[in-house]
C-alpha cells in the first residue's frame, strides 16, 4: 500500500491558522436516502454552527465508503489503493476532526467500515478529534457504537469525544437525540478550540512508530507487481470466478 504523506502536528497548526477549519464525515451508509449519513451530517451541521459562532470557520467533506467498496477490496487485497480510494484517504488525513458513521449489522458495526479502516495508516489519525456514530434497526444494538467503534479508534490513536451517537428508528421523533447530538458537537468544538489535539501529538511526535501502512517493502510496490487475473482479484474487483 502506498503511504499517504504525514506532516508533523507543528505543520498542520501552521496551515490551520490560515484556513478555515475542515470536518470530514465518514459514512458507511449503503442506502439512500441513508440513516447513517443523516446522523452525521446533523452533527456536522451541529458543530460548523458551533464553530461559527466561537469565530471559527469550518468546512466539511463527505467520504461515502458504498462507492469506494471495490476499492477497498482490492486494497486489502493488493496492498495498495486505488486512485479515488487514495484520495479519500488523502482528505481524512487533512482532516482537523472527523465525524465516523456506521450502520449494525447482526450486533457488529459494518464490514465495509471496518475495512476501510483495515487500509488506513496507523499514524493517520492520532490525536484527531472524532464522533463516533451509528445506526440500527433495533435499540439491541445501542452499545455497539462504545464497545467497537471506540476500541477501533483508541487503537488509531485517534480522541473519541465522551457523547457517542446512537439511533434506532423510534429515536428520530425524540428531543433525546438531538440533545446528543448538541452535546457530542459542543465536545468536538471545544476539543478544537482549545488546539489540544495537535499539542498532544506534537509533543509525542518523536515517540511513535510511524509504520505508515505497517511495513516499508508495502510502500515500495507498484500495479505492475499485482496480478489482477486470479480468482480472488477477480471476487474484489466484483466479478465472478
Amino acid at each position: 500500500m502506498t503511504s499517504t504523506p504525514i506532516h508533523t502536528p507543528a505543520q498542520l497548526a501552521t496551515d490551520a491558522a490560515s484556513r478555515p477549519l475542515r470536518l470530514v464525515v465518514v459514512s458507511a451508509g449503503v442506502s439512500d436516502p441513508s440513516t447513517t449519513r443523516l446522523l452525521a451530517d446533523r452533527a456536522a451541521q451541529k458543530t460548523i454552527d458551533l464553530l461559527g459562532e466561537a469565530g471559527m470557520p469550518a468546512t466539511v467533506n463527505v467520504i461515502e465508503l458504498s462507492g469506494l467498496a471495490v476499492e477497498i477490496a482490492q486494497a486489502i487485497v493488493a496492498g495498495f489503493p486505488g486512485v479515488r480510494l487514495q484520495a479519500a484517504i488523502e482528505l481524512l488525513a487533512g482532516a482537523d476532526a472527523v465525524i465516523a458513521s456506521t450502520p449494525v449489522y447482526k450486533a457488529g458495526i459494518s464490514g465495509l467500515f471496518k475495512s476501510f479502516a483495515d487500509v488506513l495508516d496507523n499514524d493517520l489519525l492520532i490525536a484527531k478529534p472524532v464522533i463516533l456514530a451509528a445506526t440500527a434497526g433495533t435499540p439491541r444494538h445501542a452499545m455497539v457504537v462504545d464497545e467497537q467503534l471506540r476500541p477501533l479508534f483508541a487503537f488509531l490513536r485517534a480522541m473519541p469525544m465522551p457523547t457517542s451517537l446512537f439511533a434506532a428508528p423510534d429515536d428520530w421523533g425524540s428531543t433525546t437525540l438531538g440533545d446528543r447530538i448538541t452535546r457530542a458537537a459542543t465536545e468536538l468544538t471545544l476539543f478544537l478550540r482549545s488546539g489540544v489535539g495537535a499539542s498532544i501529538a506534537d509533543g509525542n511526535w518523536s515517540g511513535y512508530q510511524h509504520q505508515f501502512a505497517g511495513n516499508a517493502t508495502a510502500a515500495e510496490r507498484s500495479v505492475a507487481d499485482v496480478d489482477f487475473d486470479t480468482d480472488l482479484m477477480r471476487l474484489a474487483a466484483g466479478g465472478g470466478r
